[in-house]
This record gives structure tokens, sequence and C-alpha cells, in this order.
């Protein structure tokens, strides 16, 4: 029964008080935070954003609060930590007091099981361990990862060779590679490119990771009760990640039927004989919900940072062809055109080891990081960080950090080489995050991009659909990701 209308204006009423009054509790209860712009009750900071999105304005802020400050998103506070020493003191110098994730939208998903997104640190040291120490074994020693890549690119090669130089969508390509090299590992084969199973999880996974990286993801996070009673995009988000979920515990209950204890072939097979031997301990992190979340968190950031990095990667090509005659340049006296590419292969190619490296340093892929939180109150640049404060540690800001980089705001591969033209690391290179609770595919990535790069440029000449400076690099969302405009280009076999 619906009820009057001057009881329901009460109830708002009522409600709008009680919100504002937990605001300002929250305010004054983080009052001792570092400075920053002055907040709204219930909507924060988040009318000061403007079109250039939380990224553009959390920049400019530290121009007037310095590199350690606090925003509201919405009731709750963030504090923002930015340049290269002060990211560093939070992932790795004193990465255990930071070593719990902030909220995130994923939360409302995965429900803190699984290993990535978890705020319980046992469960999280227990399960990277275990994931870490499995991924490197891949397929219990039957294949490296690396061989698994290689195949992968050449499978991509004959699929690119049947473009005939038109102008496609390379995005679309470069998904079904990393999908196929993430399937491989967990569920121990890959598929054919025109197979409707891989084609609905990458579109589903490609879908919901640019959802969340929009406006509508960043509402979402910042407001989720009141956007649960709004129309819009941000409802797919939800629903395709129990779409996903679904899809994993599919293929969990078919590795159950088909298991053998002696011979595992891939990441599931591997979680489920330990569920198995840890059956009698009551404490074990070893559950199928544990092993679902964990499976579907590693597929995704698995396919999607490689993929993007990819696609972003492209592009850069034709924007700067002088970099491109040089790569390839480089691959023809290193490797020639007549066998495929190997890691080992990147210490005799500096240029192209620093423009990779260069790809991923500017494209600046995860700019605010993934959120962190206190595990205890914590003294932070003479700030008071009270237990499970939030916190961004602004990667962007680490990589463009001109203490570091010395063309920090331009791609310029000499951001990665010394005076004689040989390859030098730089510390302030984490595109990826650092520390204890880096990303677990950052080693699979740096073999994906190099070999997925090399291997393109070695077989095919790149061609834009339009002028070249009409081609245009600024992100199409920057949000939890920046990721790249579409476009289209040609792949012409030399």
């Amino acid at each position: 029964m619906d009820l009057p209308a001057d009881i329901t204006l009460i109830f708002v009423f009522l409600f709008l008080i009680l919100t504002v009054r937990l605001s300002l509790k929250t305010f004054w209860t983080h009052k001792n935070l570092p400075p920053g712009p002055r907040p709204l009750p219930l909507l924060g900071n988040v009318l000061e954003f403007g079109e250039g999105g939380i990224v553009n304005y959390l920049i400019k802020k530290r121009e007037k609060y310095g590199d350690v400050f606090t925003v509201y998103l919405g009731s709750r506070p963030f504090v923002v930590v930015c340049g290269y020493n002060a990211v560093k003191e939070v992932y790795v110098d004193r990465g255990d007091d930071f070593i719990v994730r902030g909220d995130t939208i994923f939360d409302m998903s995965y429900h803190n099981n699984g290993f990535v997104f978890t705020n319980n640190v046992e469960m999280w040291r227990e399960l990277r361990r275990f994931s870490l120490s499995t991924m490197r074994d891949f397929g219990m020693g039957k294949r490296s990862i690396e061989g698994c890549i290689i195949e992968e690119s050449q499978c991509l090669v004959t699929e690119l060779k049947k473009s005939k130089g038109l102008f496609i969508d390379p995005r679309k390509f470069l998904n079904k590679v990393s999908g196929n090299v993430i399937f491989s590992i967990m569920f121990g084969h890959r598929h054919d490119y025109e197979d409707l199973e891989l084609l609905d999880v990458i579109e589903t996974m490609s879908e919901t990771f640019h959802t969340v990286c929009s406006f509508w993801g960043q509402a979402f996070e910042m407001f989720p009760r009141i956007m649960k009673l709004i129309p819009g995009r941000h409802h797919d988000i939800l629903s395709n990640m129990e779409k996903l979920l679904q899809y994993v515990e599919r293929r969990v209950e078919k590795n159950k039927g088909s298991l053998d204890p002696n011979n595992p072939r891939d990441y599931v097979d591997a979680f489920l004989i330990k569920i198995e031997k840890e059956r009698n301990n009551p404490h074990t992190e070893y559950t199928i919900i544990n092993l679902v979340n964990s499976t579907l968190q590693i597929f995704f950031a698995g396919m999607e940072t490689t993929s993007e990095t990819m696609t972003y990667a492209l592009l850069i090509f034709l924007k700067h062809p002088d970099v491109l005659a040089k790569v390839c340049e480089e691959i023809d006296c290193v490797i020639g055109r007549d066998r495929s590419p190997s890691m080992k292969d990147r210490s005799q190619m500096p240029f192209t080891d620093a423009v990779v490296h260069e790809i991923q340093r500017f494209i600046d892929l995860v700019p605010m990081g993934v959120t962190r939180k206190t595990i205890r109150n914590v003294e932070f640049k003479g700030y008071y960080l009270p237990k499970h404060t939030n916190v961004f540690p602004m990667l962007t800001t680490a990589l463009k950090d001109p203490a570091c980089f010395l063309y920090p705001n331009e791609f310029n591969p000499k951001n990665f080489l010394d005076e004689n033209g040989q390859f030098k690391q730089n510390d302030g290179f984490m595109p990826l995050a650092a520390g204890k609770r880096n990303c677990l595919g950052k080693a699979l990535a740096k073999i994906e991009i190099f070999l997925l790069t090399v291997t393109i440029l070695q077989n095919f000449a790149l061609k834009p659909e339009i002028p070249m400076e009409d081609l245009d690099l600024s992100p199409d969302v920057s949000g939890f990701g920046n990721l790249a405009k579409p476009y289209k280009m040609a792949f012409i076999f030399r």
C-alpha cells in the first residue's frame, strides 16, 4: 500500500537529516587527516570533479595541497598520496602499514572472497603464495608460459592475415590473445578465435572494465546505495560480474568431474586438489568460493592488463612512425623474419625494450593505483591516519615524476635509455604497483607485451585509418583505468 504524500515527505526529510548528521560525524571523526578541499555533506567533493574526471581533479588539487591531501567521495575520506617517493613509501617502504585493500566497486561482487580484493591479510597471503607458485608451474611442467604466449602470438598472426589489409578494430583481436593465454593457465586449453564461449567471456569482461572506468562506474563506487536506485549503465557491472562468476563455477564443476589428483592440468585442478588435502582443516582458505573468486580475479586482471596495453601500444606506434621504424629495424637485425621471438632476444634489443617500458609508463593504465587501507593507526608524512583509512597511491604521479624521468609528460623511449643507447631500469617504473601486494600478473604481462609487440611488428606493417596528425592518444575514459579511444587500423603482411 502506498504511503500518503505527507508521510513520504517526512521520511525523506528524516533520511536527509540522518545522512547529513552521519556525514558531519564522519568529517569530525577524521578532522586530523591531511588537509584538502572542504567536502559537502553527503556529496563530499564530487561536484568539483567537472568534465575532466576524478584523475585530473586530483592532479590539480595536488598543486594546492601538496603530495598528501584528503578528498571525500561521498561521505568517505580518501587520503591521496602523490609523487614517486611518497607512493613508494606506501607500496614498499611501509607496505605492511598499507597492506589491506581499500574500498572498490568490485567489493559488491566478490564480498571479500578470493585473494586479490580481500581485506583478510592472512587469506591474501596464503592464496597469493599458492597462486604464484601454481602459475609458475604452469601446466605442472608440461610447457612454459613463454611457450604458450609464443604459440598464441603465431595464432594471432594467422588471424590478422585474414583481414587482408582492411581496417579493423585491433582491440577485438588482442582481447582474444590475452584471453586465450589466461584460459590456458587457468583451465588448461585455448579456444578457437571464433569460439562463442571465448567471445562471450572477453566481451563481458571488456564491457565491464570499460563501464567501471567510466563516469557511471565512478558514480556507482562513490554512491552505491543511491546509484542502485538510479537507472544507468552501472547496473551492468553487477549483472556482468554475476554472469562471469557463474561461468567460472561451471568450469570448476567441469574440472571436478574429470579431475585426476595425480595429473593436474591447470590452476583450477591444482586448487581443487588443495581443497581436498585441506578438507579436515576448519580454518582453511582453500574453499570452492575462494577458488571461483580467485580464478575470476586472475582472469580479469590478466586479460584486461595485456589487451588494453597492447591496444594503446599499436596506437602509439601509428602516432610515432619514427619509433616504429627503429623498433622494426632492431627486430630485423636481431631476430629476422624466419623464427619466432623469445624473451632471450630482449637483452639484445635495448631500444625495443625501452619502447615497451615507455609505452606502459606513458599510457598510465591504472592512474590511481588500486585503493589501499591502513591496517593500523598510522603516522604518515606528519599526519595521523586512523586504522582503515582509504588511500589512493597515485601511480600516475610516480610514472610522471620529473625526478625520475627526463620526459615525464611525453612519449619518449629515452626515459629508459642511457647515453650509450643501452636500456636502463628506472625506479619510478611501477605501472602495476609495487611491493608485496602488486599485480599478480605483472611477470606474465611483461612477457606477453614484449612477445606480442615484437611478433606483430615482425610480420606486419601498420597503417592508420586516419591521418597520423589526427590520431588522439588521450584516454577515452580515465578513472579506475585509462583506456584508449576506439580506432581502426590495417595490418599489411610484410
